[in-house]
């Protein structure tokens, strides 16, 4: 997604001394990483992630007490220990960092460093979901209690297109043609990567700072970029782009906020005019060229916690005389043939697979009349359209009242694991087909933010491999 105004208006990404685990002093790297903190099923996946080693990231990223100020006064205390105790170390010097992520035919690569941050009036990073306000403060709280970015964001921008990328397979999972996936690799043309593809594409060559395989089968390869003339060429690239948030809307929001508070603070850079930045004006993220990179797009399910199926089917019935508001089927079973059946339906239309009593429901084909008295006439058709803006406004808001908030519903990436704890805990498992990362762009373009927990993108990067320390800059 190109940028059409001046140079200056673009991204800005500045190099930063990564603080990375020193391999020596864990059992290995992969043991010590986490997926995003909003990934993680808790408790299970918490647990597994606490006894793999017990420098897991996740003890700063989800610290465990009894309250939320002791959680993050924890989390900054330990993060402290594990630098004196020579378990984290910074780089030596501020560097960019080119980052692969290869599972077979998935390949993704992209660079990590600290952009500095714009508020979303000024088009440069665009949001595409609403956020939560005590998500959003409880990740300040972490963030400024730690000072530091204890994992990046994922956005996404358009380059130019190219020779297909070294190691990368058209059309295979992850690339173009998989579900989600958009834009071209540009596998037909003659011309070679230019600026942060072509800066990548040369890093390759040299020897990386880690290697590792997580546990979800993804290896992971990291490098540094401290010459002179290839960060030139990266910052010459990137001040043409803007960028999409794939994943880490609250975390961006956070970095919004705490730049904020030290504007405001006596003495803050705070990027305020006539004053140089500062570190909090910055924020780690990973930026993906999805031309070349295009990532997959997948659904983040809900799992309503005190909603039984048995009810949430009832209110779908209608009353005599009156049309259904959905029509709803048993589908067979096991959960990816189900999934696939969802996956039919939802091509012709707004369709939700609900679970949690042992059997598959498909709930689809709503009433024209019920969409028009409960969906905002004030958005673009394409948001009107959304699965989840049926869901929250038709079928929450309205059909069954459930309280969008962490008590009546979490948010819950994998569908097998949905399934699994509405069925243990007799809840209700909404599951989602994803959404088309282009009308997820056209859609940011607009101003128009999706409902949250719309989307996820990925692959993610691992959480652990690369901080961001706010005393270092």
């Amino acid at each position: 997604m190109n940028s059409t105004g001046p140079v200056d208006k673009g991204l800005r990404l500045i190099p930063f001394s990564g603080l990375r685990y020193v391999p020596e002093r864990v059992g290995s790297l992969s043991a010590v990483t986490s997926p995003p903190y909003d990934v993680v099923v808790r408790p299970d996946g918490l647990h597994q992630l606490e006894s793999a080693d017990p420098y897991n990231i996740v003890r700063l990223i989800l610290p465990q007490a009894a309250t939320a100020e002791e959680r993050h006064r924890r989390a900054a205390v330990t993060l402290r220990q594990w630098q004196e105790e020579g378990v984290l170390a910074p780089d030596p010097e501020p560097a960019l960092y080119v980052y692969e992520q290869r599972r077979g035919e998935v390949l993704q690569r992209g660079v990590i460093g600290a952009l500095a941050l714009s508020p979303p009036a000024d088009g440069i990073v665009l949001p595409h979901e609403d956020v939560m306000p005590d998500v959003v403060e409880d990740r300040a709280d972490l963030m400024r209690t730690t000072a530091a970015n204890l994992e990046p964001l994922l956005l996404t921008y358009r380059g130019e297109p190219g020779a297909a990328p070294a190691g990368h397979a058209p059309g295979a999972a992850g690339g173009p043609g998989a579900a989600g996936g958009t834009g071209a690799t540009g596998t037909g043309g003659t011309t070679g990567p230019v600026g942060t593809s072509a800066v990548i594409e040369r890093t390759l060559g040299r020897a990386p700072l880690l290697t590792t395989t997580t546990e979800d089968g993804f290896s992971h390869r990291l490098w540094s970029v401290t010459e002179p003339a290839e960060l030139a060429e990266i910052s010459g690239d990137l001040a043409h782009h803007q960028a999409l948030i794939a994943d880490g809307h609250h975390r961006w929001a956070t970095y919004l906020r705490l730049s904020a508070e030290h504007t405001a603070a006596p003495g803050g850079g705070g990027g305020a005019a006539g004053r140089t930045p500062g570190p909090w004006d910055y924020g780690l993220v990973l930026l993906i060229d999805t031309v070349r990179y295009p990532l997959q797009v997948r659904a983040i399910h809900r799992l309503l916690h005190r909603l039984p199926v048995d009810r949430a089917l009832a209110a779908l019935d209608g009353s005599p005389g009156s049309p259904a508001p959905f029509r709803v089927r048993t589908v067979e079973g096991p959960l990816p043939r189900a999934l696939e059946a969802l996956e039919r339906t939802a091509a012709t239309g707004n369709a939700f697979l609900l679970a949690g009593d042992g059997r598959f429901h498909l709930v689809d084909r709503p009433d024209e009349g019920l969409l028009a008295r409960t969906v905002r006439a004030d958005r673009p058709a394409a948001w009107r359209e959304l699965d989840a803006t049926v869901l929250h406004s038709t079928l929450l808001d309205h059909l069954w009242r459930i309280p969008d908030d962490p008590e009546h519903i979490a948010y819950i990436h994998d569908a097998e694991a949905a399934v699994a704890q509405a069925e243990r805990r007799g809840g209700t498992a909404v599951l989602l087909h994803p959404v088309r990362e282009d009308v997820v762009r056209d859609l940011a373009r607009q101003g128009v933010t999706m409902p949250r927990k719309s989307t996820s993108f990925g692959p993610k990067p691992a959480t652990g491999l690369v901080l961001r320390d706010l005393a270092r800059g």
